[in-house]
């Protein structure tokens, strides 16, 4: 593992980084980390990483992978290859990837927006942002009343996907009060060894 050379570019507020901070702790890879603000990804260098100019991106040595999950599913294919991170049975496998859609749909449009327009005063609809945040919550506490993990009863990607603007959800108004087993959710999720917190986790 110390012959790795991975570099992780993003923000330390950025939620799809910090679900690949998650992973790459987890696993116990070395990894360099570069704060890349919208600035710099506006640049020559980083749109030759990614054209679309987003975040996060993963370097490993001449490859540049984007897009968060796509991130996740590399790394640990690549460096985990016999762990269960990701499912290999058809019907846990499928539950993983309907939770990857979540979190590239619901999650995105809801409880993270949500945070980017109180947060940091993006454009948008907050009061839809927040409507799509309770309904999804709602769903994801009726899905974890019997279950201690998103896609089966250990931890998977799915749940790395999720974790954070789920986490996060209050700094966009979005009390996690009425949702004790999302909220128990999350708290399995960082009782996982060698989690690292994303910088200003809310009470909840």
């Amino acid at each position: 593992m110390n012959s790795v050379t991975l570099t992780l570019y993003g923000t330390p507020t950025s939620g799809h980084t910090h679900r690949v901070e998650l992973l790459l702790e987890m696993l116990e890879l070395p990894y360099v980390y570069k704060t890349t603000p919208a600035d710099i990804r506006r640049t020559d260098a980083f749109l030759h990483l990614n054209p679309l100019g987003q975040i996060p991106v993963l370097t490993d040595g001449d490859l540049a992978l984007c897009d968060s999950n796509a991130i996740l599913l590399y790394l640990a294919r690549r460096y985990a290859p016999e762990s269960d991170w990701w499912p290999e049975a058809p019907l846990e496998l499928a539950q993983a990837q309907r939770w990857f859609s979540i979190a590239a749909g619901e999650l995105k449009n809801g409880p993270a927006t949500a945070r980017l327009i109180q947060r940091f005063n993006a454009p948008g609809d907050l009061a839809a942002a927040r409507a799509i945040a309770r309904e999804l919550f709602a769903f994801m506490n009726q899905h974890l009343a019997d279950r201690r993990f998103l896609a089966r009863e250990t931890p998977t990607l799915a749940d790395l996907a999720c974790y954070s603007y789920s986490a996060h959800a209050p700094e966009g108004g979005v009390s996690l009060a009425a949702y004790p087993h999302v909220r128990a959710w999350l708290d399995r999720v960082e009782q996982l060894p060698r989690f690292k917190p994303m910088p200003g986790l809310p009470e909840r």
